[in-house]
């Protein structure tokens, strides 16, 4: 809770990293959801520091509820969110052993199944991780 204000720095350095123009401010809107969701244990951060202070790398995973399926019975996943490692710190294998972390979490909570949005520039560390390239995604703004 105390890391909340990187938090919300460091998600806005990685939306813009993924094209999205900063043209609105959302810090209060990621304050809360940081504050409910990890309050609620919905979301649970996996940070790596520098220096025991500052932020250098984060990875996150909330859980949800989706309709049982012949393969996966519970119907609970984890949505893997909020990896952004700092420029200066990638390809060191720093996002591989937060994912580690966050796949821990998932399977202590019964969760078989993770699922997350790639962007380019994190594919790379997903598939090594052992994710699948799958390609069903659709998205609508309303």
């Amino acid at each position: 809770m105390d890391d909340i204000e990187q938090l919300i720095t460091l998600r806005c350095l990685q939306l813009q990293d993924e094209g999205q123009k900063p043209d609105v401010n959302i810090e209060r809107e990621l304050r809360n959801y940081f504050k409910e969701k990890m309050e609620s244990g919905g979301l649970v951060e996996w940070v790596a520091e520098e220096d025991d202070r500052r932020i250098i790398a984060t990875a996150a995973v909330t859980f949800m509820d989706f309709p049982p399926t012949f393969t996966n019975p519970s119907g609970k996943k984890g949505y893997i969110t909020n990896m952004y490692t700092a420029d200066k710190y990638r390809g060191h294998g720093i996002a591989g052993s937060l994912l580690k972390k966050l796949e821990q979490e998932a399977k202590e909570r019964g969760i078989t199944n993770l699922v997350l949005h790639a962007f380019e520039m994190g594919r790379k560390a997903y598939v090594k991780s052992g994710f699948s390239e799958r390609q069903v995604v659709m998205e609508k703004k309303i």
